[in-house]
């Protein structure tokens, strides 16, 4: 029987408390290099989160099914690697066909998915939380999906939340030498503060 509660639970605490951007500080090239203009933070964010559910999908079997059985459990990274690459050229050419402007817009971050750790980090998480902590394939599973799916919101949260400050950081006057790249790590910092205050609210509102 699924605990939908349980899920919800995995979801909202990828979002809000265990945010791979800003909590964890990882896909942080494209959180800094494409949340300047919201279109491309959004279109770059759908992206990842097609790309976290489908690795998911493949990697986590993979893992269970091949990897595991074999010993070959020291492959892990480079086996997750080169699927992530294989699933972002195939988003690439989707878009490049379907969405040629966004494919345009997002220009070589697109590609940059597959260096993306947070995607990584998704993958080889959900193996270490929900196929070796539970031991199975069926439960572990459907928790690992939901949970890159909340890892994939998330992403998209901090990107389009960022944008907005961007925007704001662009129009305000500030001394010379933190214009730039300075007083973007400063605006990014203290959006990652805002979200500390974010831990416990799962337990406290699910548990």
């Amino acid at each position: 029987m699924i605990d939908f509660k349980a899920l919800l639970a995995i979801v909202m605490a990828a979002v809000l408390v265990n945010n791979y951007v800003l909590a964890q500080f990882l896909g942080i090239c494209p959180f800094l290099g494409v949340s300047k203009k919201l279109d491309q933070a959004a279109g770059m964010s759908v992206a990842v989160i097609f790309v976290m559910l489908l690795a998911t999908a493949v990697t986590y079997p993979i893992q269970y099914f091949v990897l595991n059985p074999n010993g070959l459990g020291y492959l892990q990274t480079i086996v997750f690697i080169l699927v992530i690459a294989a699933l972002v050229q195939l988003v690439e050419i989707i878009l490049k066909k379907y969405i040629p402007a966004l494919h345009a817009s997002l220009g070589v971050y697109l590609p940059l998915i597959t260096t993306n750790c947070a995607v990584l980090g998704v993958c080889i998480s959900n193996v270490d939380n929900y196929l070796t902590a539970t031991g199975g394939f069926g439960g572990g599973f459907v928790q690992a999906m939901f949970n890159s799916l909340g890892s994939g919101l998330g992403f998209l949260l901090a990107m389009v939340l960022f944008s907005g400050v961007r925007s704001r950081v662009d129009k305000c006057k500030c001394p010379e030498c933190f214009k730039g790249m300075p007083i973007t790590l400063i605006s990014a910092a203290i959006v990652s503060v805002s979200f500390m205050g974010f831990a416990g609210i799962v337990e406290n509102l699910l548990g």
